[in-house]
C-alpha cells in the first residue's frame, strides 16, 4: 500500500518524511499521523484535503463521473439489480447468490413491523412536525427498545442492528408522513418488495385495495438504489464519528438523520421544486438563466452541477430515464409544472454557457420531479433520502466498528482566541 514518501521541511532546517499511500483507484494520499511528533497540524476546514479514513465501500472520482459500490457502476446496478440485492452488497462486499439473495429479502422484509409501543411514540409529537424531526426523534429511540444488539463489539449483534435498521427505516419514514396528515398508521404488508412495500405504506387507505404501479416502484427502488451512498459525505462522516465514541448504532444513524437534514446536504431536490415553482411558466425561464449566469445576482439554479462530480452526475442519467418513464407511465407531461422542468432542462443543456461549465443536471434535478410526480409532497423529499442512506451508513459504521486500528475522532484546531489572561475582579472591571 505504501508507495514512497514525501519530504516536509520545516522550522530551522529540520524536516520529515511522511509516507505516500496508494489505494486501489483514485489519488495517492499522503500519510500525516506522525506529524504531531513536530508539534504541527495540518489546516483543513471543511476535510476537503484529508481523507478521514480507509474504505472499501464506495469510490467516486469526480472528474470522470464515476460511482462504484463495492466496484460495480452504479449505473449497472440501477439496470440491473434492486435496492436490497444493492444493500446486501454494501453490507457484505459481494454481489449474493440467488439463495442468499431470497434469504436475506426475507430476513430485511420480517423486521420491518416497529414495537407497538415505538407506534405510540409518534402521539407525542404535534400533528405538524417536520418529518425529519420525527424521524430524528423516533430512530434515536430505537436503542431503548432493542436492547439485544446493542453490543457493538458482537458481530451477530451489528448484523441484527443492520437488519433492523435498513428494514424498520421505511416504516418509519411512512408513518411520519402518515401521522403528520393525520392518516391512520398502515403496517407493512406479506408479498410486497421493498419498495412496493413503502409506496403501501405511504398512500394505502383502510377503505379501498390500494394497488402499486410497477413503474412507480421501479421509480422508487431506483431512487433508493441511487442514494444508498456516496462515500465519506458530511452525514457518513458524521455517523462515523459518532460511532467512533463506542455510540449504539441507533443513536449513530439518527446522527446522521439530523445532518442530513441540513439543506446544503439532503434538501436539494426539495429546492429544485421550490425553485420550479418560483419560475412559474415557461415563458419565464430565459429570465431565471439569464440571473444564473450573472455573477452579480445570487440566483443559481438548482439541480444543476454537482460539489463533487464536475462531469455528469453518473446517477442523473439513470435518473432522467426513469423520469421520463415514470411521466409517460402517469400521463403527466402536460402537467404544468413537469412541463416547466423539461423545458428548463432542455433550455440549460442548450445553452454555450452551462455546457462550458460542465452545469448538467444531476440527481436531485430528477429525482425531485420523479418524487413529486408519484404524488409524495416535499417535505418527504429528504426522509426518504435518509431511508435510501441508511444501508451505506450502517456498512460504515460496522466496517469502521471492525477495524482493529479504531480511534476516537478527535479533529485538531487552529485556536484564534485570546492568549493567556489573568482574571480582573468584578468590582474592578
Amino acid at each position: 500500500m505504501e508507495n514512497g514518501s514525501v519530504k516536509l521541511n520545516y522550522g530551522d532546517g529540520q524536516s520529515i518524511d511522511l509516507p505516500v499511500l496508494k489505494g486501489t483507484l483514485g489519488p495517492d494520499v499522503v500519510d500525516i499521523r506522525t506529524l504531531g511528533k513536530t508539534g504541527m497540524f495540518t489546516y483543513d476546514p471543511g476535510f476537503l484535503a484529508t481523507a478521514s479514513c480507509e474504505s472499501k465501500i464506495t469510490f467516486i472520482d469526480g472528474d470522470q463521473g464515476l460511482l462504484y459500490y463495492r466496484g460495480y457502476p452504479i449505473e449497472q446496478l440501477a439496470e440491473k439489480s434492486d435496492y436490497l440485492e444493492v444493500c446486501y452488497l454494501l453490507l457484505n462486499g459481494e454481489l449474493p447468490t440467488a439463495a442468499q439473495k431470497q434469504e436475506f429479502d426475507h430476513l430485511v422484509m420480517r423486521h420491518n413491523m416497529l414495537h407497538d409501543q415505538i407506534m405510540s411514540f409518534f402521539k407525542g409529537f404535534r400533528r405538524d412536525a417536520h418529518p425529519m424531526a420525527v424521524m430524528v426523534g423516533v430512530v434515536g429511540a430505537l436503542s431503548a427498545f432493542y436492547h439485544d444488539s446493542l453490543d457493538i463489539n458482537d458481530e451477530r449483534h451489528r448484523e441484527i442492528s443492520a437488519f433492523r435498521l435498513i428494514a424498520k427505516l421505511p416504516t418509519i419514514a411512512a408513518q411520519a408522513y402518515r401521522y403528520n396528515k393525520g392518516l391512520p398508521f398502515s403496517y407493512p404488508k406479506a408479498g410486497l418488495t421493498y419498495a412496493e412495500n413503502f409506496l403501501h405504506m405511504m398512500f394505502s387507505t383502510p377503505v379501498a385495495e390500494y394497488k402499486v404501479n410497477p413503474v412507480a416502484a421501479r421509480a422508487m427502488d431506483r431512487i433508493f438504489t441511487l442514494h444508498a451512498d456516496h462515500e465519506q459525505n458530511a452525514s457518513t462522516s458524521t455517523v462515523r464519528l459518532s460511532g467512533s465514541s463506542g455510540a449504539n448504532p441507533f443513536a449513530c444513524i439518527a446522527a446522521g438523520i439530523a445532518c442530513l437534514w441540513g439543506p446544503a446536504h439532503g434538501g436539494a431536490n426539495e429546492a429544485v421544486l421550490k425553485m420550479l415553482n418560483e419560475i412559474g411558466d415557461e415563458a419565464r425561464i430565459p429570465e431565471f438563466i439569464a440571473r444564473a449566469k450573472d455573477k452579480n445576482d445570487g440566483f443559481k439554479l438548482m439541480g444543476f452541477g454537482h460539489r463533487v462530480y464536475k462531469n455528469m452526475d453518473p446517477r442523473a442519467k439513470i435518473m432522467r430515464e426513469t423520469c421520463y418513464e415514470v411521466l409517460n407511465e402517469l400521463g403527466l407531461h402536460d402537467h404544468k409544472l413537469f412541463k416547466l422542468a423539461m423545458a428548463l432542462e432542455k433550455l440549460a443543456l442548450e445553452d454555450e454557457y452551462f455546457i462550458s461549465k460542465k452545469l448538467y443536471p444531476n440527481v436531485d434535478y430528477y429525482s425531485g420531479i420523479v418524487l413529486a410526480a408519484l404524488g409524495i409532497p416535499v417535505s418527504m423529499f429528504t426522509p426518504i433520502f435518509a431511508l435510501s442512506r441508511t444501508v451505506g451508513w450502517i456498512s460504515h459504521w460496522a466496517e469502521m466498528i471492525a477495524d482493529p486500528g479504531l480511534k476516537i475522532g478527535r479533529p485538531r484546531q487552529l485556536y484564534t482566541g485570546a492568549a493567556r489572561r489573568d482574571y480582573v475582579s468584578l468590582d474592578q472591571r
